[in-house]
């Protein structure tokens, strides 16, 4: 029976990704062509579109009651964003450089982000007056960006996200610069529609089966419902992170790797938990309690003093996927 939940599992986590994409796609479309600037739509559309998975999961958890979920898919995302998505592009790129610009906006605000959210959670709940401050520091952040965009590099989060031959309006330079390209559509496609509409329904899909799949595959195995999310959960819903950040390694674009770490970590904690948190008190279980907060703790400082210092280095990327091994390890009482 275990292995039928385990197939319903991947079977849906493919389609909450697939169903991210399309999503992603159409509204992308869509924003251009009703006359959304392309820094807009790079910032709210597909700057954010890669932690779509983790918002909708985390939705139909609350709907389901299992609030325990929630918190517990972000911060396994963000800990497999860091030590997984980093560690792989840091090996696959032998070096990430940071720039100027992430040092300077990004970091304080993944900083401030979790000190606000561990002050959350360190009593094992997360309140809906938590969530709502939790919420408001993204939407200062998102003010803020706004109002800076002039000065703000944010397309380091974007690059090649939509497969489209015909339109790439993310387009890395071959000088290395990294640059909105000014294309804009002249009319709302039914193609762009259909996308979006069947990209909506895929994901609210793949999310029931998903949550659905963990509540039934932890209870067969005796393992913590937490415990499935902060790995399994977590892991499934970082493949576009993982996705995005592999293809820029390779094209020697480390600060799009990093930009795009930046910005979905504070996003799993600000919008992820704290816009699902304003219709219901999340509960942090055992295993998210006392092993995924102290891990997220240390990821988060060794990110920062790596963003401090300019640079992750290959032997930096071999730690953090050793580091990630131990935290699965010590998670499942393995070591």
């Amino acid at each position: 029976m275990v292995f039928i939940w385990i197939l319903v599992f991947i079977v849906s986590l493919g389609v909450l990704i697939k169903g991210a994409d399309f999503m992603l796609e159409g509204a992308e479309r869509i924003g251009l062509a009703l006359g959304l600037t392309p820094f807009v739509v790079g910032v709210v559309i597909v700057g954010l579109g890669t932690s779509f998975p983790e918002l909708v999961s985390s939705f139909v958890a609350v709907l389901q009651s299992q609030t325990e979920i929630v918190a517990a898919n972000a911060i396994g995302s963000n800990i497999a964003n860091i030590l997984l998505v980093v560690g792989v592009a840091a090996i696959m790129g032998k070096r990430l450089s940071i720039s100027k610009e992430l040092i300077d906006l990004d970091l304080p605000l993944l900083s401030i982000s979790t000190f606000i959210f561990l002050a959350a959670t360190y009593d094992g709940m997360v309140t809906q007056l938590e969530s709502a401050l939790l919420f408001a520091t993204f939407i200062i952040y998102f003010l803020y960006t706004l109002r800076h965009q002039d000065d703000t590099v944010k397309s380091v989060e974007d690059v090649d996200l939509i497969p489209d031959k015909n339109r790439d309006p993310i387009d890395l330079d071959g000088d290395g610069e990294i640059s909105l390209a000014e294309s804009k559509l002249e009319r709302v496609s039914k193609r762009d529609l259909a996308l979006l509409g069947v990209g909506v329904v895929m994901l609210v899909i793949g999310a029931k089966f998903l949550i659905d799949s963990v509540v039934n595959i932890s209870q067969l195995l005796g393992v913590a419902t937490g415990a499935i999310a902060l790995v399994a959960v977590a892991i499934g819903t970082s493949l576009p992170e993982l996705l995005v950040s592999i293809k820029a390694a390779k094209k020697g674009r480390s600060e799009v790797v990093l930009g795009n770490i930046f910005g979905s970590n504070a996003f799993n904690l600000l919008i992820v938990v704290g816009l699902p948190g304003l219709f219901a008190n999340l509960t942090l279980d055992k295993p998210t309690l006392t092993i995924g907060l102290p891990a997220l703790i240390i990821t988060t400082i060794l990110f920062v003093i790596s963003g401090i210092s300019r640079r992750v280095h290959q032997w930096e990327g071999y730690m953090f996927l050793l580091l990630y091994i131990f935290f699965i390890g010590k998670l499942f009482a393995l070591i």
